[in-house]
């Protein structure tokens, strides 16, 4: 896949990762099956964005609402998410890969809370590419949780300068591209107030089948899009 003009590469890309289940149920496994096989394409896709210039991508890998699926895929996925950061974090320093955690810390245990802080730590200083893995997070939970930190502070007034600042990650640019995989249609709760202006790419492919293919098709489609932010081109009255 060529890329039509490379200086016109999102800064921030934002993906929802959808599709394991599914893809684990069209394969004849269970679904703790199709979470591990989406972490090969989180691998593949961290490689590819690196390699188009990407500065900053962020992965929705478990949301507040997924605490609602059974105790034993909560379990994998967090077992999966320690051992992602064990495994990974040599080779993400050998890239020059940052990472940062958006999320909420209730409910998540100690031990990984103490592994997430000491990887962060650890890729502090890389520079080619920010990996933000949005882990316990929730779009309404963050504003909520801004929202709480001004009124604590007596504020009266709120601006959207004021909510910008107590974001998990202020100075984190809005994503220009959204993809989501799988087919569906929805928001699921994601990056709600960063994504007001994003371009959304939806395909059908599952999450796990998802590679650096069909990453540059979704980035192609995007540099083919003319972002207007509600205005109008030259030649429109």
């Amino acid at each position: 896949m060529i890329l039509l003009n490379k200086n016109d590469i999102p800064l921030h890309v934002a993906i929802i990762m959808d599709g394991n289940g599914r893809w684990a149920q069209k394969n004849g496994k269970n679904r703790i099956s199709g979470h591990m096989e989406g972490a090969n394409s989180v691998r593949e896709v961290i490689r590819s964005a690196k390699k188009l210039g990407i500065k900053y991508l962020t992965l929705y890998a478990f949301s507040t609402e997924n605490w609602k699926r059974p105790k034993e895929e909560v379990n994998a996925l967090m077992n999966l998410f320690q051992t992602f950061l064990k495994n990974e974090k040599k080779t993400l320093m050998k890239e020059d890969i940052s990472l940062k955690i958006l999320g909420r810390k209730e409910g998540v245990s100690n031990k990984l809370l103490n592994l997430i802080s000491e990887t962060e730590s650890y890729l502090s200083n890389n520079k080619s590419l920010q990996l933000n893995i949005a882990f316990n997070y929730g779009g309404r939970s963050e504003i909520i949780d801004a929202v709480n930190l001004l009124l604590s502070e007596k504020k009266e007034v709120i601006t959207e300068d004021d909510i910008r600042s107590k974001l998990y990650f202020p100075n984190l640019p809005d994503p220009e591209l959204i993809i989501r995989t799988s087919g569906e249609f929805r928001l699921s709760n994601f990056l709600l107030w960063q994504m007001a202006y994003s371009e959304i790419y939806i395909c059908d492919t599952y999450w796990p089948d998802f590679k650096e293919s069909d990453f540059n098709l979704a980035i192609n489609h995007y540099l083919n899009r003319e972002r207007r932010f509600g205005g109008l081109k030259q030649n429109e009255k």
